[in-house]
């Protein structure tokens, strides 16, 4: 029941939006998640005529959108066409669900009453948030115990800890011995979400697994909203390769055996109906003959 409440509550994070809001006199860069609401605030748009610029070439052909009245004027704009899910509010450029496109470096452009102009440039980088965190355990014949960890998203920056206390960071596995017991969680993040997955060792050879996936959107400068989820259990595999080589040695070993038995079987029965068969066409040429003489 708890591992389906855990699933579902997964299935609804995803579901949910996150919305991040950037602007265009901002020195850092604007972070949005794909697929995911991004707000880029402006100017009030009722005082100015505004050109978005995306830089590709930096010539007269790149794509520009122009507002005038707050609003989106769709005969002057091919940066946005077609895409119903981009509207101008109170200055603020809303794309409901950011594409891979939306990538890139942005020029506003400023037209004042007086003929001048003023600009800001902006740099947008659209990342896919993190998905489900993923920990496997091997342990060796040694003692050693391998720990993975891993996950989808952009960017991905892991980081362990043990009982609260940091391990190395950066890597995607660690290493422990037969002795570490504890809860081992490993997070990973990346600029518009994060996620972990904690493992309780209780004791050498025997683990469980708590899982607490979350995904929150964080970004410098920006207001966001996040989603939780909460935790359910599930079990951590821990295997020893020497006995699970002899098993499998032993299994194949009594499989063969089988598959041998079963063919000298029938090999035998094979030989039987034969001589049988045999047997019989002999009596039946004696027998005819024996008639053919009495006639």
């Amino acid at each position: 029941m708890m591992l389906i409440f855990g699933l579902m509550l997964m299935l609804l994070q995803t579901a949910a939006c996150m919305e991040f809001n950037c602007r265009f006199d901002q020195s850092d860069p604007c972070y949005a998640a794909l697929d995911h609401k991004l707000n880029l605030q402006m100017v009030d748009a009722r005082k100015y005529k505004l050109k978005i610029i995306k830089r590709i070439n930096n010539n007269h052909d790149d794509p520009v959108c122009k507002v005038k009245n707050d609003k989106k004027n769709e005969f002057e704009c091919n940066l946005y066409s077609n895409r119903p899910e981009v509207t101008v509010i109170n200055g603020t450029l809303i794309i409901n669900r950011v594409i891979r496109a939306d990538s890139g470096n942005y020029t506003l452009i400023l037209d004042h009453s007086d003929g001048t102009q003023t600009s800001a440039d902006l740099q947008v980088k659209v990342e896919v948030p993190i998905g489900s965190v993923e920990v496997s355990i091997i342990c060796s014949c040694s003692g050693v115990k391998s720990v993975s960890c891993s996950s989808d998203g952009d960017q991905l920056i892991y980081s362990w800890t043990l009982n609260g206390d940091p391990l190395m960071d950066g890597d995607t596995s660690i290493e422990l011995n037969d002795t570490t017991h504890g809860d081992i969680i490993c997070s990973v993040k990346n600029h518009v979400s994060d996620g972990q997955k904690s493992i309780s060792v209780i004791s050498p050879g025997t683990t469980t697994a708590a899982v607490t996936s979350r995904l929150t959107s964080t970004l410098t400068s920006s207001t966001q909203t996040s989603g939780h989820v909460g935790s359910f259990s599930a079990p951590a595999v821990c295997s020893e390769s020497v006995v699970f080589v002899l098993v499998w040695s032993f299994q194949m070993m009594v499989l063969f055996g089988l598959l041998g038995g079963f063919h000298i079987y029938m090999r035998h029965t094979s030989e039987r109906k034969q001589d049988d068969q045999k047997l019989r066409m002999r009596r039946f040429r004696e027998e005819h003959e024996h008639t053919a003489e009495d006639s």
